[in-house]
């Protein structure tokens, strides 16, 4: 169930980026701004039950790449952001460490 907690606050770790660039593209900001909020204390809450029982440089290493791997790609798919070979060789070096932490 943690690792459950840790995906699901992974998850929601993409949710308050996304929710500030929401805010600074259209002109529904307090909206977007709430949803980021909603969404770091959700992240904050569900790293709070992972590492109850994964251990604390796991859980965050885990949770932090799940974000930082997620908003890159939605910002590729939604945004226009740069797909250069680099960008993308560094996402993936994030995906490979996240499975040696979880295997090791």
């Amino acid at each position: 169930m943690a690792w459950l907690f840790l995906f699901l606050g992974g998850v929601f770790e993409i949710g308050w980026p996304l929710g500030f660039k929401l805010a600074s593209v259209t002109p529904h900001k307090f909206l977007f701004i709430t949803m980021s909020v909603i969404s770091m204390a959700l992240s904050g809450f569900f790293l709070y039950l992972a590492q109850r029982t994964i251990s604390i440089g796991t859980a965050y290493a885990v949770w932090t790449g799940i974000g930082a791997v997620g908003t890159l790609a939605i910002g590729i798919l939604f945004f226009n952001d740069s797909t250069s070979l680099m960008r993308l060789f560094s996402a993936f070096l994030i995906i490979v460490g996240i499975i040696g932490l979880k295997i090791f």
